[in-house]
């Protein structure tokens, strides 16, 4: 392999690593409810009305096999296209600011990585199935919300954001602030 092909590789491994890693445990979980577990929902193949969660921890969290036909919440429900071409795009925006996104950053890394891999993993979702399959059902006893099911990609584009978030709040981490601008530096020099 060429040097420069390495090096460049070695400077985004971080990267590689979170995204490649959410995007296989967000898969392996899926084929493993799809494989245990009847779908939930009449609209999905397979459906069986007998089915029931898994109960988990009682009154607070389930594992249940749903179809999620929108996004968060079920918001564009029924708009596979457009969440697709919407999930590429941001994938592109990625790679085009990634300089300025300051990728390079180990800590930043991780959070792209993560939402990286949570967003490729709910598009293969959408292109092979034609709808995400959620399955992490939890309740809020306090206030009796039942929590819209998610799953792991949805876990690490919630987690990669909120780290990125963050990064560009705290002082010690945001991008103008000298402690930072010394941890990059000394960051490149790995």
């Amino acid at each position: 392999m060429d040097r420069s092909v390495k090096v460049r590789f070695y400077r985004y491994a971080l990267f590689w690593k979170f995204a490649l890693g959410t995007f296989f445990a967000d898969q392996i979980t899926k084929l493993l409810i799809v494989a245990t577990l009847p779908p939930m929902m009449p609209n999905l193949p397979g459906y069986d009305p007998e089915s029931l969660p898994v109960t988990i921890i009682p009154d607070f969290f389930n594992i249940v096999h749903v179809g999620n036909f929108g996004a968060a919440w079920g918001m564009f429900h029924g708009q596979k296209i457009f969440l697709t071409l919407f999930a590429l795009a941001a994938l592109g925006a990625i790679f085009y600011f990634r300089k300025q996104l300051e990728i390079e950053r180990r800590p930043v890394q991780v959070a792209f990585g993560l939402l990286v891999g949570g967003i490729v993993g709910n598009v293969v979702d959408r292109l092979w199935h034609g709808f995400v399959i959620d399955f992490l059902d939890f309740r809020i006893p306090i206030i009796d919300y039942r929590w819209p099911a998610f799953n792991i990609a949805d876990c690490g584009i919630v987690c990669g954001v909120g780290l990125f978030l963050i990064l560009n709040t705290l002082p010690l981490f945001g991008y103008n602030h000298p402690e930072a601008k010394r941890f990059n530096e000394q960051d490149h020099l790995k």
